[in-house]
């Protein structure tokens, strides 16, 4: 596993791009999700084999890559948390934040991942 401890207290150390590390990662970090990153790996090896294509299993490494990154540094997990909490909001201004939030939270993790 990789560290960049340039965002704060971390869980855990940033995991190589690889289904194993990710996987050990995500054991850590959010058990939970274990049944869904197998069922969803599964997916994208077929897809990989049908269209004769990596490119199922990179976006699939890169998907995990982020949701890991989420999960693994609590500054990101909680603004998170927060923005979904409020995607539902009565208030469409409301809502409206929330859904930018949670795209700045998912990007700022996917630029995390990717270097």
């Amino acid at each position: 596993m990789s560290t960049q401890a340039d965002h704060g207290h971390e869980l855990i150390p940033r995991p190589e791009q690889t289904p194993d590390a990710l996987r050990t990662a995500l054991a850590v970090v959010a058990p939970g999700r274990l049944y869904e990153m197998q069922a969803t790996k599964d997916d994208a090896f077929a897809k990989a084999v049908e269209w004769q294509s990596l490119s199922p299993v990179r976006g699939w490494v890169l998907t995990w890559a982020r949701d890991i990154e989420i999960a693994r540094r609590p500054d990101l997990s909680s603004r998170l948390a927060h923005a979904q909490s409020r995607l539902e909001h009565e208030d469409s201004v409301t809502a409206e934040e929330a859904l930018r939030e949670l795209s700045a939270v998912l990007d700022e993790a996917m630029d995390a991942v990717r270097g």
